[in-house]
């Protein structure tokens, strides 16, 4: 040691490569960054998006490792004083490249799970068990390849004391489980519309290890333990396919030509099915007489198909509005009972 110290140049020479060789990796790392730009600017890939926010921070770690691997090499420091810098190096290059790795997955994940519909399908949950997933291999790669420790013990351990944490943490891992269902089971997904049969409804927001946030159409949240919502009767108005039936009811005077309205409902409800965005034109409209008298009015229902669940309330207010300016223009009295009548979605299935 008190040789390096009396000739400069064992110093020198190994930091000189140090520094040439983080030169050469920051060129490098610009490089790699511009030719992902350009890939970018000629593809719809979002996989370039993903490598350079992946790259961003550990590259220059990894630099930093290449460099004092590189510099260490060529040096005359005596091999009892780098005994444990081989393997610090290895462990840092390990750790950072799964961790980098994981980031990535969780990415692609999170990217490509929204290419189905248009929208987010992928909850927070499958993301974090794909990345948790990762972290485990390369812990085990770093137990075993570097340190060389036989994994059986390491995994009978892990396998006494997950017996006991499982019996400690039962609520929490009911969560976990109950979640993991919910998320693979494709029966509720991101920003599906659902109804509990407690009466909570919204859209779902995400689903975490331990419970499911639900947006209310009032903009609050509500949040569902995951055995709570594997465990529940729901209703998924975007399943099968997200169409969906609705109706309004429309009364007239008792003394009004049956057929007569049927007909210009008939016409009117059509004619709106092919002029409001939302409402389909197949299956087409249908009128029925029901509830039928009540009172001293008639009441018809308007039975028609919405594309989407967000769309339902305005496409009752643009149907509504149709019937009545057309009643009124046919000079057809519109009356409703003096009795509130049975609501459209309670005759919706008649």
């Amino acid at each position: 040691m008190h040789q390096m110290l009396d000739d400069p140049f064992a110093v020198a020479v190994p930091l000189a490569l140090f520094l040439a060789t983080i030169l050469v990796g920051l060129v490098a790392r610009r490089i790699l960054f511009v030719v992902l730009r350009r890939w970018a600017a000629r593809t719809d890939s979002h996989l370039d998006v993903l490598l350079i926010d992946t790259l961003r921070r550990p590259i220059g770690l990894w630099i930093a490792i290449l460099g004092l691997h590189v510099a260490t090499q060529n040096s005359e420091i005596p091999a009892r004083y780098l005994h444990y810098f081989p393997k610090t190096l290895q462990v840092l290059w390990g750790l950072s490249f799964t961790i980098a790795l994981s980031q990535f997955a969780g990415g692609m994940v999170r990217f490509y799970g929204t290419r189905g519909r248009g929208v987010k399908t992928v909850t927070s949950l499958s993301q974090k068990l794909v990345q948790l997933s990762i972290l485990i291999i390369g812990v085990m790669w770093l137990l075993k390849v570097v340190f060389d420790v036989s994994l059986t013990p390491v995994l009978t351990t892990l396998g006494v004391g997950g017996l006991a944490v499982a019996l400690a943490l039962q609520d929490t891992l009911s969560n976990l489980f109950a979640g993991f269902y919910v998320s693979v089971s494709g029966l509720v997904r991101i920003d599906d519309y659902i109804r509990l049969n407690t009466g909570e409804e919204g859209y779902i927001a995400d689903i975490n290890w331990r419970c499911t946030t639900m947006r209310t159409r009032l903009n609050n949240l509500v949040v569902i333990p995951n055995n709570k919502l594997g465990q529940a009767i729901f209703t998924n108005y975007f399943l099968p396919d997200g169409r969906l039936v609705a109706s309004i009811l429309c009364g007239v005077g008792a003394d009004a030509d049956i057929d007569r309205v049927e007909a210009i409902l008939t016409e009117e409800a059509a004619r709106g099915a092919g002029e409001i965005a939302s409402v389909l034109t197949e299956p087409a409209p249908g009128i029925r007489f029901n509830p039928g008298p009540w009172g001293d009015a008639l009441v018809y229902q308007v039975v028609f198909s919405v594309s989407r669940f967000a769309d339902l309330p305005m496409a009752r207010s643009e149907m509504r509005k149709r019937l009545y300016k057309r009643l009124r223009k046919e000079g057809v009295p519109i009356r409703f009972p003096v009795d509130t009548p049975p609501s459209a979605s309670e005759t919706a299935g008649d």
